[in-house]
């Protein structure tokens, strides 16, 4: 009898990384295609930067460590890809592929690879790059070249943005390019679940939790518009669906996805009332990224066959 000593889990299916990958890729491609139409081709040409440099990083890194070739899984094209749904189109395209390096090298690769990073490589890139070069982040401009604030950046004052719910829901505002159509989001997220690459029960919880407190604690005498311009301003779509939801960065217990996603809530609310840029997604999913491993440890999942006390039934 032959035996094959390997580590779990032990469970075999059909989903590969490759396929995962390419389901992200897909799921991501609407916000993407209204991203372009919104701001040209400024914007297909960053985002295939920062993917091209992912790959490239990637593929060098294995080359100088004589390592499997990984690039093969599509993880550093999503990951690029990302990178590039946070960035406005204006942000200098050596910005986008210097983020893009720092994420696969320093990121993911020197932490082990592929489900060993402790934190989301896309928005720890977009955290460096905020500290190193903010003005590349922060620099909107509209179709017609002129300077325009986000309406994230109106409901700092506090004041409702100058767009209509409808017009952010669309994607008819600024914004970074892969953020400002809630709508393309959402049918991305819908794509996802269908293809059963995601739970919802983070976005459920992260985007609940967003609309409930923004809700309770609205800063303008229209308390449900303030709630949808929260959720539909910025980067909580994305976050919610796409970055909260990664593998290796989130807990693998159901309870603990669902306090994951309350806390990533709470702390993106708190971060854009108090914190120094009125963007707090970025910050909110890095620091729930720290205690994904007590997070677990605190929500185990009841072994079947077992009572409370681990003594068999």
């Amino acid at each position: 009898m032959k035996l094959t000593v390997a580590s779990s889990p032990h469970i075999r299916g059909n989903f590969r990384t490759n396929r995962i990958m390419a389901d992200v890729i897909i799921a991501l491609t609407p916000a993407l295609a209204v991203g372009v139409v919104r701001f040209g081709m400024d914007a297909l040409i960053l985002t295939l930067v920062s993917m091209a440099s992912a790959v490239a990083a990637e593929w060098l890194y294995s080359l100088l460590t004589r390592t499997r070739n990984t690039t093969v899984d599509g993880s550093a094209l999503v990951t690029g890809m990302l990178l590039a749904m946070t960035l406005p189109h204006t942000c200098p395209l050596w910005l986008a592929a210097g983020g893009s390096v720092f994420a696969i090298l320093f990121v993911k690769c020197l932490c082990g690879g592929l489900g060993q990073n402790i934190f989301n490589p896309a928005l720890a890139a977009r955290a460096a790059m905020m500290a190193v070069y903010p003005v590349g982040l922060t620099r909107y401009m509209g179709v017609d070249g002129v300077t325009a604030a986000t309406p994230l950046h109106h409901m700092v004052m506090p004041a409702l943005p100058e767009e209509s719910v409808l017009d952010m829901f669309l994607g008819s505002c600024p914004g970074s390019i892969g953020e400002i159509s809630a709508l393309a989001l959402l049918a991305g997220g819908a794509y996802l679940l269908w293809r059963r690459v995601i739970s919802g029960r983070i976005p459920a919880a992260y985007l609940g939790t967003v609309a409930v407190l923004t809700l309770i604690f609205h800063k303008t005498d229209a308390p449900v518009d303030w709630m949808l311009y929260s959720l539909f301003s910025g980067g909580v779509m994305l976050g919610a669906i796409f970055m909260a939801t990664d593998y290796a960065t989130s807990p693998a217990t159901p309870m603990g996805q669902i306090v994951y996603g309350i806390g990533c809530g709470a702390l993106t609310v708190f971060f854009r009332y108090f914190g120094l840029f009125p963007e707090g997604v970025t910050y909110a999913i890095l620091l729930m990224n720290a205690f994904v491993w007590f997070i677990d440890r605190l929500t185990p999942i009841r072994r079947f066959g077992t009572v409370k006390g681990g003594d068999a039934k």
